[in-house]
């Protein structure tokens, strides 16, 4: 009986024991996992390994996933899989390439393609002409809304166009031609008018041949003239690249040897485009350059020269007959001059009727380049130029890129101004 008390007190005290290990194992766990507020802070990853090592010495698993969280672990390490595949494959055909699986084997690549080349956008007249038509649209919205065309419209509508550097005399005969087409067709309010005047001025415009001419037998031969500032030499440079890329050869001639750094400018231009330079000591004889530059053409087989001029000398008299002198000079070597453009400033507005007028006398124009028709001009001088002198604008500038120069088109520039 006695042994049976002594066991009985044993097994109590190895319980009692048993008990307060087991207390005290939880509580450092705890304290652990769980610090007061004034304990040191613990890295996560700390906790984490301390409370793996107890859970090992207690037998307890520790954040042991459900079979929920495990069905939903395997949904997502699947969904993953896809989204890597399709992100494969979608770079693979933006690559320009197809990966083929080969069974057992990597995936055998099929070989690169080459992107094709992006291809300029050209300028179009309705984004680049603004300016122009808030002017023009400001002096002509007014009869938009007239419900009949008295002397009074026909007032106003003269001295819109008259704003808008059309010029007098072109005015007067573009109003004369409105009133009998008016008077014809019966027309009897602005919006009619409006219209009538916008015909009539795709038809004035468009009736002139506007393509660049070459040569039968090349080298062809450009001249440039024009006064300084209003942009030749950039002219030059982007027709230069125009023409390259369509395949042709050119030569640049420096022939404004009297203004300080043309050649060099002139030069930058022909390293961007890829054209050749032809240039003469400063101060020298433009003729002498350009007639160098077409022999030097005619040698290498290129097909077309692109002559830059003076646009200053002492005296008008000097330039004028310098470029006299240009003309016969550049049609006596082995090239034929074919264009005489002049470059004119759009923003000029009248003094470019005036310049054209002068250029005109000296060098037997083919056409005129109308640069920084983006700007503040007004549009009109177009219009004056081609009534008053007859002769065609061809090119226009519509920005500062090498891609912004292009040809004129009558309806595109005419729906521009108005619209």
């Amino acid at each position: 009986m006695n042994e049976l008390i002594i066991v009985a007190v044993l097994l109590g005290v190895l319980l009692g024991v048993a008990f307060a290990v087991v207390q005290a194992r939880t509580k450092a766990r705890d304290a652990v996992l769980e610090p007061g507020p004034d304990a040191p802070r613990v890295p996560p990853e700390v906790k984490r390994e301390v409370a793996e090592h107890m859970a090992t010495l207690l037998d307890q698993p520790v954040g042991a996933p459900s079979e929920a969280e495990l069905a939903e672990r395997a949904e997502q390490a699947a969904a993953e899989d896809v989204l890597a595949v399709e992100a494969e494959l979608s770079a693979a055909e933006l690559a320009g390439r197809t990966p083929v699986a080969d069974e057992g084997g990597p995936a055998v690549e099929e070989p690169e393609v080459e992107p094709e080349a992006l291809t300029p956008v050209k300028p179009r007249f309705r984004d680049r002409l603004a300016r122009a038509r808030s002017t023009l649209a400001g002096y002509v919205g007014d009869l938009l809304g007239r419900d009949r065309i008295d002397e009074e419209t026909w007032e106003e509508l003269e001295e819109a166009l008259i704003r808008a550097d059309v010029g007098i005399e072109p005015t007067s005969a573009l109003l004369e031609r409105l009133r009998t087409r008016v008077r014809d067709e019966d027309l009897t309010d602005g919006e009619q008018l409006v219209e009538a005047l916008k015909d009539e001025l795709k038809s004035q415009l468009g009736g002139f041949d506007l393509d660049l001419v070459y040569a039968e037998q090349s080298p062809t031969v450009w001249l440039f003239v024009g006064v300084n500032g209003v942009g030749k030499t950039t002219t030059i440079g982007k027709l230069g690249k125009r023409e390259i890329d369509g395949g042709r050869a050119v030569v640049m001639a420096a022939g404004d040897t009297f203004r300080a750094a043309a050649a060099e400018q002139l030069g930058l231009w022909a390293d961007r485009a890829g054209a050749d330079l032809v240039r003469g000591n400063e101060g020298g004889d433009p003729s002498a350059v350009i007639f160098d530059a077409v022999e030097a053409a005619a040698a290498r087989g290129a097909d077309l020269v692109l002559a830059d001029t003076a646009g200053r000398l002492h005296t008008k008299t000097n330039l004028m007959e310098e470029l006299r002198k240009v003309r016969r000079v550049a049609d006596k070597g082995a090239g034929t001059v074919t264009e005489v453009l002049l470059v004119l400033d759009a923003t000029t507005g009248q003094n470019g009727l005036v310049q054209a007028r002068q250029f005109t006398e000296a060098a037997d124009l083919t056409g005129v380049v109308l640069t920084k028709l983006d700007g503040s001009a007004k549009g009109g001088i177009v219009i004056a130029i081609q009534a008053e002198l007859g002769i065609p604008v061809k090119l226009v500038g519509l920005g500062e890129g090498i891609d912004d120069l292009v040809p004129f088109d009558a309806d595109e520039f005419v729906d521009a101004l108005f619209s």
